[in-house]
């Protein structure tokens, strides 16, 4: 998310950062990464990173990833979140404003479930 232009360059907000230095928002915060900061700036940080953020670089397996981008499949409309460990993989997403019956139907024989509160506005959807 693009929030406006400075004289060094465009600024993103420090969850835009979080999310390019694929680290945690609250790892970002605890580091000191403004909530402001320049495209310029973010490069900086991310071609010469701190020992911090080094040390996290080291230590991803890749196992869980850090951010996921959630995309409804009714519209389009596209979020990037933390996945949860509560999350089961889902069959469908949905923006939570979409009617269960814009998606297609269960297969014959399976049973659907919905799971609120993906991202700040999905509707995950399990058919099982």
């Amino acid at each position: 998310m693009l929030l406006r232009t400075h004289h060094n360059g465009t600024v993103i907000s420090r969850r835009e950062a979080a999310q390019r230095l694929d680290i945690p928002l609250e790892m970002a915060t605890r580091h000191g990464i403004p909530t402001r900061m320049t495209e310029q700036e973010l490069a900086a940080l991310d071609t010469n990173p701190p020992p911090w953020l080094a040390q996290s670089r080291a230590n991803r397996t890749g196992a869980k990833p850090v951010w996921v981008e959630l995309r409804c499949d009714v519209c389009g409309a596209t979020e990037r979140a933390r996945p949860k460990k509560w999350w089961p993989a889902f069959t469908y997403l949905s923006c939570a404003d979409h009617s269960p019956l814009d998606l297609p139907d269960p297969a014959a024989g399976l049973y659907r479930e919905e799971f609120d509160g993906v991202g700040s506005r999905f509707v995950g959807v399990v058919d099982s």
